[in-house]
Order: structure tokens, then sequence, then C-alpha cells
């Protein structure tokens, strides 16, 4: 068992009730007294949450929206008084929970610095120590200077985090504020968290970037609809976050459970490949649709069908279409994108040289793609298309765009978009 000593945030049966009203007036009653109806109805933003995080630990956070991370980061910082439960905290809590949270609009970026600073527990005399280090951090020249309600979101928030993870806390605390700023300032963020690491201290952050988890976490807690999962290592929390992400229209029929953490409908005869995959509602699609792509997925190395791929794995994009006519000569293809629109990779049958069956009307034709993820652990969005020419003309017969994303992730990274899997030695 380990020591209490060793423990930094002890979560214990923490439940937080919200009192939802169908109108401001119903409130006010309740307020004054003037019904014994019970005029609202409850809603568990959190229900029985038991977590505990050891000294030294990176622990990361995942769940689709409102499953309440942020709820639960805001109550173990104190910002929200849980209804039921206890939290305790050893060490001194640095905490960005949403962008310049704590900062006045109208005081310079210095003034805040010194307001944020004080509300984290520091003398004046132990800021000024910091200072220097903090400006440098944020890098954002003589705007310090200048009020707070000047700055851009992405100046806001490098001084926001400069502050919070300058000031040397013994606990850090963060709510996705790292997917704001560029590429440069989220490097020297993450950068920062393995500084943290080796000196020992203690992070637990919630971040929807999938491969930050894997990266940084030594664990991982998955929560869904206010209540906790499961939490283990970082590959097997995300895959389970896949498959609730993909099956949660099915949830109603089947909720899930700490003791059935991936239930789904059942499976149907004919179930589409897709209904096991989270899928964008919003994907951009045209066509003439003569031929129609009525099925996709990707898949990892053992089969299954998944939204996340381990980098250096070999995976599968499959695709089904449709043929309403009678087509010459049609060509499948697919496309990886990052998340800025950017074409990465891809490929078609007719790039390798596969020759499709001829086809009928009301015919289905399927078609998968092999080959190993060699891209560097990140978000990437993957668009289909059925195309061919007719009577010498190219045609689109049916493109979907970003029609599902992938997350790729490693434990390590590398420059550039694709990974060298290089091997070292030492000669």
């Amino acid at each position: 068992m380990v020591d209490n000593k060793e423990i930094a945030i002890q979560v214990e049966g923490v439940s937080k009730l919200y009192k939802l009203y169908d109108k401001p007036s119903d409130r006010l009653k309740e307020a004054l007294g003037l019904t014994k109806k019970k005029l609202y109805r409850e809603h568990y933003a959190l229900h029985d949450i038991n977590i505990t995080v050891h000294k030294g630990e990176c622990v990361g956070i995942i769940g689709t929206n409102g499953a309440g991370k942020s709820t639960i980061l805001k109550i173990i910082t104190g910002v929200l008084n849980p209804t039921e439960g206890n939290v305790t905290v050893n060490g001194r809590i640095s905490a960005l929970l949403e962008l310049g949270a704590g900062f006045n609009m109208e005081y310079t970026g210095i003034e805040n610095v010194y307001i944020n600073g004080t509300m984290c527990g520091f003398t004046r005399e132990e800021i000024d120590a910091k200072l220097d280090d903090i400006l440098e951090f944020a890098g954002i020249g003589d705007f310090v200077n200048q009020p707070v309600k000047t700055y851009s979101s992405g100046m806001f928030v490098r001084l926001a985090f400069a502050v919070a993870i300058n000031i040397d806390p013994e606990i850090l605390i963060v709510d996705e504020a790292l997917s704001v700023g560029d590429v440069f300032f989220q490097a020297k963020c993450y950068h920062k968290f393995e500084e943290f690491k080796a000196k020992g201290k203690t992070i637990l952050f919630v971040s929807h970037a999938l491969d930050t988890i894997q990266k940084y976490c030594d664990r991982a807690i998955l929560l869904n609809k206010g209540k906790k999962i499961a939490e283990d290592e970082p590959k097997p929390i995300i895959d389970m976050y896949n498959k609730i992400m993909a099956t949660q229209k099915a949830e109603a029929e089947e909720p899930v459970t700490e003791e059935n953490p991936t239930a789904a409908k059942k499976e149907n005869t004919g179930k589409a490949w897709k209904d096991s995959m989270y899928t964008n509602p919003k994907t951009v699609e045209y066509g003439t649709k003569e031929a129609e792509i009525v099925d996709f997925c990707v898949m990892n190395e053992a089969g299954v069908i998944t939204n996340t791929i381990e980098r250096g794995a070999q995976y599968k994009v499959r695709m089904k279409v449709k043929f309403h006519q009678k087509i010459q000569e049609p060509v499948f293809a697919f496309t990886i994108k990052d998340l800025k629109g950017v074409e990465l990779t891809g490929t078609n049958t007719l790039l390798e040289d596969v020759r499709l069956p001829e086809n009928e009307p009301g015919m289905e034709i399927s078609v998968q793609f092999e080959q190993q993820m060699l891209l560097r652990g990140n978000e990437y969005l993957i668009s289909l298309g059925c195309t061919g020419y007719r009577n010498g003309e190219f045609t689109v017969y049916h493109r979907l765009y970003d029609v599902c994303n992938v997350a790729v992730v490693s434990k390590k990274d590398n420059v550039g978009l694709f990974a060298t899997d290089s091997v070292v030695e030492i000669l």
C-alpha cells in the first residue's frame, strides 16, 4: 500500500449536483420559500468519483464533452465545492483551468503576474525572483506593460501558462490550455512538462489530444457522463475512449458502466463498419452519386475498428461503394490531411495498379488499403473518394471530405511529419 505522504491528490466519493430549472422564476420561488413543490431537475455533473494521484505522477483525464473533466479539476483546485465527498491535496498547486482565469483585463501583464502569483501563495519577493523566467517563457515582449484586454488569445495564454508553470508549484493542473498558441510555444510547454516530471513534480491535466496523453502520462482516467469508467495505462484507456465515442448513440440502449465500460448495441447482421467509429457529423460530400460510398472504417493491425493507430503499426482503410449506374473503371481513393487541411499522404486503386471488377447497378464493391502508420503522433483527418474517367473526362462520383479522424499515438516524438523509426547505435 502507498504511504499517505506519497499521495499528492486524493479524491474520495466526490459528486457534484446541479439543480436545473425550466425558468428563472422557478428558482426565485424556491429561494423565497413560495412553494413546497420541487421545481427543478437534478443533474449530476460528477457522481461518486474516486481518484488517487501519487507524487511525481503525470495523470491525464479524457472523456467526451460533458463527461465532467473540467468540473473535477475545478473541485480539486477549490474553484467549486463538491456536493458530496472530500478532496485532499498535499502540495502547492498551480492551475490553468480557463484561458486567463484570475486575470484582470484592465491591468497590465506585469500587474497580473503579481496578482496571480499572490493568489498562489507567493510573496512579492518570491515573484520578483521568478519574474525574468516568467517573462522569458511568455515571450510577448513589451506587451507585458500593456493592459491584458489588448492581448490576442495567443498572447493571453502564453502569459497565463508562463505564470502557472514558472512559479515552481509542487502540483500543476492544466485544462486544455496547450491547445492555444503556436507550435513553438506548445513545444516549449511540453519541454517544461518533461522538466517537471524529471524533478518529481505532479501533473494532472485534461486533454482531447490523445497523443499527448499517450506520450506524457503514466496513467489515464476515463470519465463518461459524470462517472469514472476506468483508469489504466494510457493505451487501453484511449482505446476505450474511442469505443465510447463511436457508440455514444447506442449507450441509451445499454449504458456504459464501470462493470461494462464498452457497452454498445448488440452486433446485428449487416452492421455497418462506420457504426463502430467516431465519424464527422458535418462531413462535406459531393459528386454525381452514380456510385456512392456507403460504408468505411479504419482498422488496427489486430483487425479492430478504431480511430486510434499506434505509430509504426500496420493499419487498414476500408471503403464500400454501391453502384447505382454501370461505371467504367472507377477509382477508389483515400487521403490523410492534418488539421490545417494539408494533404499529407494517400493513394488510390489507379496508383496502386489495382483493377476493380466489372460492376452493375445495385452491386457493392469493397476495397481495403493496408499500410504502415509512419505519421508522427498527432490528430489527422481522412477523406474518401470514388472517381473515374467518363468519355475521357475526370468525373467525381462521390467524395467524403474529413469523414473521420485518426489519432496517431506514440511514446516518442520526431522532427517533421513522418517518423524515421531510426535504430541508433553508439559506435
